[in-house]
């Protein structure tokens, strides 16, 4: 039959072909669907049986672990009280296994890694560390011993020679010592005339406070830090009386008790800093601490307390003396920045060592390894940085409040961050103390006395100025009233009818109850 014109040629079978292939198009693709589903539900069971056994796995490894260290301080609690405070259980680093250690034979290595991890940053960690210390101690009822230092119309003299004698000249050095010797013999006349270094002056100075002794220089701060510390040269002639705890000088050795931190740096330039520091812990040795120790491990036992292991490695080896590395050395090397710089010599004149600045905080390392309670530090911030001052009087801020210390620090000109660490302040001025009490009352004393601090103007500044004839007239603001000088003693006698100076006066009149003074507070031997 002849195709007709305009018509188009359509295989009959071919159409038949691509019709069931359509047909059968989506029944395949959803077989592809069911077989990938069954596929996905099968790995996630597979999956799932080979979690539950890594799980499983896990968790039992940890539960031995566990049930290992459980085993380890069960052993540790079975030894007598004097060998029980001597081992600990610790691990070196990270991933090791806990281990039981002589807390006394700790090396380096491993008082580097506990102090790292129990503050890895001094400026975040080092208060929660302190609190961890005190939450134990807490915990089982026993306080940090805290001493109360007064003093009562003290006064110090010193004879001294004046004009071109005072000079320190080579020829004034020798007639000095021919005139000694002629003294000494009574055929000479003694030509040195009588100072007055510190004018009758009362305070006190509490515990978890601090307190920051500002003045200008020759004012007296530091021979009031040493009358304080019971540091006081002999030849100095001194009145009045300066107790602790309502405890006489003589009923106790305050070069245990207190420490003094000077401001002269003196050291022996060969050692590295860790030595110095760690020398300086072995000389001045544990005081309290392992006498505190043993009660508190028996009360602990007694009543079945687990402390933290780290916590408790720290407190046993820091109570115990003579090491040769000591984590003390280590956790006062981190507060003060001092780890960067642990194995460099000090140095000195001739031998080149540390900066300033890191020799100075060497000085301050010295004496807060030691187990003072009781903190007198002259001008410490000399040849630091605003920050780096800042950070070392906040953490040593941060020990005294948490642990109950008791703290005067001596500032030449603190910034205005650094004096708002502070509680209290002692002003002092030509040897006498112009005001002593709480920060927020201070700008009120003066604004009465008719000086006013101005907006701009440090508050530390206008201390150090406001004694001064020179400066004085500046921070007048009674315009109604002439300006006149008013001297050191006019401020001092104008204190003791201030409500501060009554406050202190009333409390000195009540004699310290020494019933309230903790056993351990004071060194006796």
């Amino acid at each position: 039959m002849p195709l007709l014109k305009g018509t188009r040629f359509r295989p009959a079978v071919r159409n038949n072909v691509e019709g069931d292939t359509q047909d059968r198009e989506p029944e395949a693709g959803q077989l592809a669907v069911e077989a990938w589903r069954r596929r996905r539900v099968l790995l996630a069971v597979v999956d799932g049986v080979f979690f539950l056994r890594s799980s499983t796995a896990s968790s039992s490894r940890f539960h031995e672990e566990d049930d290992e260290e459980a085993l380890r301080w069960a052993a540790l609690e079975r030894l007598p009280t004097h060998d029980r405070v001597r081992r600990g259980i610790l691990q070196v680093a990270e991933g090791d296994e806990k281990v039981d250690v002589d807390v006394g034979k700790l090396g380096a290595r491993e008082s580097r890694a506990l102090i790292g991890r129990l503050i890895q940053a001094a400026d975040d960690d080092h208060a929660r560390f302190l609190l961890k210390l005190k939450d134990r101690m807490d915990r089982v009822g026993i306080d940090y011993p805290t001493i109360e230092v007064r003093f009562e119309k003290l006064e110090v003299k010193a004879e001294v020679h004046v004009g071109q004698r005072g000079l320190p000249t080579v020829v004034n050095s020798i007639i000095n010592t021919i005139q000694a010797i002629g003294n000494a013999l009574h055929i000479s006349r003694n030509r040195k005339q009588s100072m007055t270094v510190l004018h009758d002056v009362s305070g006190i100075i509490k515990p978890r406070r601090m307190t920051l002794l500002l003045g200008p220089p020759g004012s007296g701060k530091t021979t009031l830090l040493l009358a304080l510390a019971g540091k006081l040269k002999d030849n100095l002639k001194v009145s009045g009386k300066v107790t602790y705890n309502g405890h006489g000088m003589h009923e106790f050795v305050p070069q245990r008790t207190a420490a003094y931190i000077s401001q002269h740096d003196l050291h022996i330039g060969e050692m590295t800093v860790r030595e110095t520091l760690a020398f300086s812990a072995r000389c001045q040795g544990v005081g309290s601490r392992y006498d505190m120790l043993t009660e508190l491990s028996r009360r602990e036992k007694a009543e079945n307390i687990k402390p933290d292991q780290d916590i408790d490695v720290y407190m046993k080896a820091s109570a115990i003396g003579g090491q040769e590395s000591s984590v003390v050395t280590e956790y006062i090397l981190k507060i003060l920045g001092l780890d960067i710089c642990a194995d460099t010599v000090v140095g000195n004149d001739m031998l080149r060592g540390v900066s300033g600045g890191q020799r100075k905080r060497v000085t301050t390392g010295e004496m807060l390894v030691g187990p003072a309670r009781a903190l007198f530090m002259d001008e410490i911030s000399t040849g630091l940085d605003s920050s780096t001052t800042y950070q070392i009087v906040n953490s040593i801020g941060q020990t005294i409040r948490i642990l109950g210390g008791t703290a005067v620090i001596s500032l030449l000109q603190p910034a205005p961050e650094t004096y708002n660490l502070f509680d209290d302040i002692i002003l002092l001025s030509e040897g006498h103390i112009v005001y002593q009490g709480a920060l927020e009352h201070v700008l009120k004393f003066f604004e009465l006395m008719g000086f006013r601090c101005p907006s701009r103007k440090g508050v530390a500044d206008f201390f150090q100025e406001v004694t001064s004839r020179k400066d004085q007239e500046q921070y007048w603001y009674r315009t109604d009233m002439p300006y006149s000088f008013v001297p050191a003693k006019q401020f001092a006698d104008a204190f003791c009818s201030f409500h501060m100076g009554q406050s202190i006066k009333n409390e000195l009149s009540e004699p310290f109850d020494r019933s309230r003074s903790h056993p351990a507070s004071l060194a006796t031997s």
